[in-house]
């Protein structure tokens, strides 16, 4: 891990604390390539009424745009949580070369899941700012019970 990756995933949680206030999930993700951000979301499943726009999906797709392309190959995927299975398949398939995620999903994380579902070439780094990231989470569920 470098100071970069702190950096980004500070930006995560931003995006994630954006979340939080709009009463989604506070997952936040950002991707970044060659040292610069290309893509970055926060949950909007409650908002778009749409179980596919997961903070990922919204950083993929506003990357692939940015890129004009369909491959996010040499970029870094920075998300609070780890992706569940939707998410990792379409990392796989988006190419992209790394993820970096805060706090484990124990119940829907894609290593509980279905571990095999990353691109084998993925190199993945585990708990980077996950108190801060967990804290997040577990603030909005206290709130929701």
């Amino acid at each position: 891990m470098t100071t970069d990756d702190n950096r980004y995933m500070k930006m995560a949680l931003e995006e994630a604390r954006l979340a939080f206030e709009a009463d989604e999930v506070p997952i936040g993700a950002v991707i970044v390539s060659n040292g610069r951000v290309i893509g970055r979301g926060h949950n909007l499943t409650e908002t778009l009424q749409d179980a596919t726009a997961h903070a990922e999906m919204q950083a993929i797709t506003a990357a692939a745009n940015y890129m004009g392309t369909k491959y996010l190959t040499d970029c870094t995927l920075y998300v609070t949580v780890e992706p569940c299975v939707m998410c990792a398949g379409a990392m796989y398939w988006s190419k992209i070369s790394r993820l970096v995620y805060g706090a484990p999903d124990d119940k829907y994380g894609y290593s509980v899941v279905a571990p095999q579902s990353l691109h084998p070439k993925t190199e993945v780094v585990k708990g980077l700012m996950e108190e801060e990231c967990a804290q997040l989470m577990k603030k909005f569920f206290v709130n929701k019970r």
